[in-house]
């Protein structure tokens, strides 16, 4: 039945986890797949078209182990590559995420908000046309940060060392001092370093992402569709990794099947 296949999700890494999380707090009784490309992370420094190839490939998986809808867990993938897979796969619905500058542009009192995300996003033409938009609608100043190797640090388990606090600090101080009251976090790895972020910043500053927004968008999108599951029991959750499975494994809750891809399709079908 249709109804119970999973929710499918891929990201360049672990970091989509944060969705995950969102999604099954949100609706703990479907069962969900998800990919962390993690051999091939972080994505942020890659081309369009390589994102564009990497995510069609793990869509491709997702759909062949019977993915009733594919959420794109991963700010770079979605700017690059979302158009084309929705183009592409007709037959199932796919959700994106996009930095939450919409809200923060709306609540913001010193009408300046600083955006952490990578290389990818912050070039893309999906961001370009939202960060436009609300300079345009709210008269607010968007001060952009690539967050470059924190991605690197955190698929490498290295989330609280030295290194870390050195680039984050390197990162937010500057937004900090140009007097921005919000920090949008644009990379679905990022949530992780929240206490570190918080630790950095004042505390009239508030983080946001898009985690919730996403996981509501999706139970939305399958409750329009008659796609929700009809069990009231705990869903069955795997994470798949091409990477290691240890990093993975340390995100992990007790109740996640863990298994490392051995091997995938490297070509993309037409």
């Amino acid at each position: 039945m249709k109804n119970e296949n999973p929710i499918g999700l891929f990201d360049s890494g672990v970091g989509g986890t944060t969705i995950w999380r969102e999604v099954v707090t949100l609706m703990p009784c479907e069962n969900t797949l998800f990919l962390a490309d993690s051999a091939n992370a972080p994505y942020g420094e890659k081309s369009k078209e390589e994102i564009t190839r990497l995510s069609d490939v793990n869509t491709q998986y997702l759909l062949d182990h019977g993915a009733k809808i594919i959420v794109v867990a991963c700010n770079t993938a979605t700017t690059a590559a979302i158009s084309y897979l929705r183009a592409k796969y007709k037959q199932v619905p796919f959700i994106g995420i996009e930095p939450a500058i919409k809200p923060a542009s709306l609540n913001s009192k010193s009408k300046k908000i600083g955006v952490l995300a990578t290389r990818s996003t912050l070039a893309s033409d999906l961001f370009a046309k939202t960060s436009n938009q609300m300079a345009e609608e709210e008269e607010v100043q968007i001060i952009e940060r690539v967050g470059e190797g924190l991605v690197d640090l955190i698929e490498s388990g290295q989330i609280n060392s030295p290194k870390m606090t050195e680039l984050l600090r390197q990162y937010l101080l500057p937004m900090v001092a140009e007097g921005i009251d919000y920090l949008v976090l644009g990379c679905t790895h990022y949530p992780y370093l929240l206490p570190q972020i918080k630790a950095i910043l004042p505390p009239h500053i508030e983080v946001i992402d898009s985690g919730y927004a996403v996981a509501k968008q999706t139970r939305n999108v399958l409750q329009q569709r008659d796609l929700l599951t009809k069990h009231t029991s705990q869903g069955r959750h795997t994470w798949l990794t091409s990477g290691k499975v240890e990093i993975l494994k340390g995100f992990a809750p007790d109740f996640v099947e863990i298994r490392k891809i051995e091997s995938r399709r490297a070509e993309v079908r037409n």
